[in-house]
């Protein structure tokens, strides 16, 4: 069978190979094996293979945060699982025809789910679903302002968003995706600019905005903390700029803005792993319900993940790119 196998750190296509691997054996009592059906490629991904992310990978060693499957075999401990049931995997190695996990590694979700979708669910849904929830208590009608609005976190925050009657201002580079991400949900869509602040004010009345959610980092968190009340907190979970947060001792001191970060790892490692599975297949039934649903733009056998990685790295794509491992 193959695996991705990051060989180097540099550009994901130059340094990420499929290779021939032993499949897995017989589980032991606490495993599964799990054949994977969808797998994303993520921003943290390509980060991670560039050496950029949060800590340096090991080389040579496999790869892949998010997949989703149907469990193969089942070790004699593991009751909440069986042959058969469809999966989202905790685990790190998904980029893979099959892998053997612990089975608190893997959490149920329901037979028919749409397994593209689930395989998106495991970064970009939780990370949505937890900046909405865990930084400011926001009730019908409040306003939230993100960034990067056209990533798969960004359509989910926007479509989450909406159906808690939440409302989302949504900052992006390019005028084409005002009218995608309105078919979306999003209440108002703005190009980024040095008048971010007046064209937001002008696009909801002056309405008092509690919350922003950053994934681009640099000197574009000034023009979000113009955007707050008073009080309002900035929760950056990316880098997109490659550029550190940039924001005025007037905004923390005077105006009370709060900036944090959020990392889904950190979070997801300080819950049980009944809280995890809870959280999952509550997002799950998002999708099942059409209220998560994320554009997909293309979709790659492992026998060409090189083709996948540069494709996943480029500039202005419409949509998320999958790995489909078992076709």
């Amino acid at each position: 069978m193959l695996a991705a196998e990051l060989t180097a750190i540099g550009p994901a296509h130059e340094v990420v190979r499929a290779v021939d691997v032993e499949e897995p054996g017989a589980p032991a009592a606490d495993e599964i094996v799990v054949r994977l059906s969808a797998c994303s490629i993520n921003p943290a991904d390509l980060l991670l293979i560039e050496g950029k992310y949060a800590a340096l990978p090991d080389v040579p060693s496999r790869l892949g945060i998010e997949g989703v499957g149907t469990v193969e075999a089942v070790g004699a401990e593991v009751t909440h699982l069986a042959a058969g049931d469809v999966v989202l995997s905790l685990g790190r190695t998904n980029w893979a025809h099959k892998v053997t996990l612990k089975g608190t590694q893997a959490v149920k979700l329901p037979a028919d789910v749409d397994v593209e979708q689930a395989a998106m669910l495991k970064v970009n849904g939780a990370t949505a679903y937890r900046m909405l929830r865990d930084y400011v208590d926001l009730q019908p009608g409040d306003w939230v302002i993100q960034s990067a609005a056209n990533s798969g976190v960004g359509i989910n925050l926007i479509r989450l968003a909406a159906a808690a009657g939440i409302r989302t201002v949504n900052v992006v580079r390019r005028a084409e995706l005002i009218e995608p991400l309105m078919d979306q949900g999003a209440d108002v869509v703005v190009v980024d600019g040095d008048d971010l602040v007046q064209h937001v004010r002008d696009a909801t009345g002056g309405a008092e905005i509690k919350l922003a959610v950053d994934a681009v980092a640099g000197d574009l968190v000034i023009r979000l903390a113009d955007c707050l009340a008073p009080g309002g907190v900035i929760v950056n979970y990316g880098l997109l700029s490659g550029k550190p947060c940039e924001i005025t001792a007037d905004h923390l001191v005077f105006k009370g803005l709060t900036l944090t970060g959020f990392w889904l790892a950190k979070i997801a490692s300080g819950m049980a792993y009944e809280q995890v599975a809870e959280m999952y297949q509550a997002l799950a039934q998002r999708i099942q319900d059409g209220t998560l649903s994320v554009p997909v733009e293309a979709r790659y056998p492992l026998e060409r993940i090189e083709e996948a990685m540069r494709h996943a790295g480029t500039y202005g794509r419409g949509g998320k790119v999958l790995l489909r491992p078992n076709g």
